[in-house]
């Protein structure tokens, strides 16, 4: 299913004097730099504290811009309902089947024609901008984009092309772009993109070199986390989210509870009605220790 309306609900400032009182119902995650160690793993204090919290009834979801063939990582920890958000939001994926079988639930969309504006503007205000393309089951990328990802693409072809109406896999849904800079600071790099690429598509990044990531224009972690919310019928006050990148931004504001990692972008910090640890120590596990231990 594709789903592109947009989730107006997904816009709240944090802080709400209800949210401290109401019972969590979820508990939202984001992997790499919050609940993911630095060697990519999850500690045995953090596999202890998710299971705690589903077992006192509290759903946990994975709310990440990594694509879902790379949720091997945590595809063992999504208990029963074995749904994680992936690609910043473009996907609502199903990881019961492991690795390389999961099923997307619902696809939120980059359209070609939004995909393809960006592209033109942000190498018109950016000269030396390179670019993939991440589609439901497949990667692509221009010949002069760096190996930043440990994959091999589909296809080593010009955005224009990838993204063209006959181009690969033209079938597939267009989750996200990519757009590597090898020269500008990456705040500095994000700012000129928003401004360069205007309501065509949601621009963040998550990584620490200047790399941008492109969306449908309403998509985000926190509007696709408000769609799965709503159909459960759980309010952002009853959702406590972690995070510790601009990619976050959103969702941490929009949840009843939010905690910036000690590791965390300024910006990020600035969005959260909390703070926890670092990553490395298990910020999120603390947090989840304390609610549980202050409620039940």
């Amino acid at each position: 299913m594709r789903e592109n309306d947009p989730v107006t609900s997904a816009t709240r400032q944090p802080g709400t004097p209800s949210a401290a009182a109401l019972r969590p119902r979820l508990i939202a995650t984001d992997l790499d730099g919050t609940l993911l160690r630095d060697d990519k793993s999850v500690s045995p204090r953090t596999v202890a504290a998710l299971t705690a919290a589903e077992e006192a009834g509290i759903e946990v979801f994975f709310v990440t811009g990594r694509p879902a063939r790379w949720m091997d990582v945590v595809s063992e920890h999504v208990h029963g309902h074995g749904l994680a958000i992936c690609g910043n939001g473009a996907a609502v994926v199903d990881l019961h089947g492991g690795p390389g079988a999961h099923r997307f639930v619902k696809v939120r969309d980059l359209a070609r024609e939004n995909a393809l504006d960006a592209v033109r503007l942000l190498r018109a205000a950016a000269p030396g901008t390179v670019f993939a393309v991440e589609q439901t089951y497949g990667f692509h990328q221009e010949p002069d984009y760096p190996k930043l990802h440990m994959e091999i693409p589909d296809n080593l072809l010009p955005a224009e092309r990838l993204l063209a109406p006959d181009g690969p896999d033209a079938d597939q849904p267009v989750l996200k772009i990519l757009a590597y800079h090898p020269d500008l600071d990456p705040d500095a790099f994000l700012t000129l993109a928003r401004l360069a690429i205007g309501d065509r598509a949601n621009v963040t990044r998550s990584s620490p070199s200047a790399l941008l990531e492109l969306s449908g224009p309403d998509v985000s972690k926190a509007s696709t986390l408000a769609l799965c919310c709503a159909e459960r019928g759980i309010s952002h006050e009853e959702v406590v989210a972690f995070g510790d990148m601009p990619n976050d931004v959103e969702m941490l504001t929009w949840a009843g509870q939010s905690y910036a990692m000690g590791n965390a972008h300024p910006d990020v910090i600035a969005a959260a009605s909390g703070r926890t640890v670092a990553n490395n120590e298990d910020g999120v596990a603390v947090v989840i220790e304390q609610l549980l231990a202050g409620r039940y």
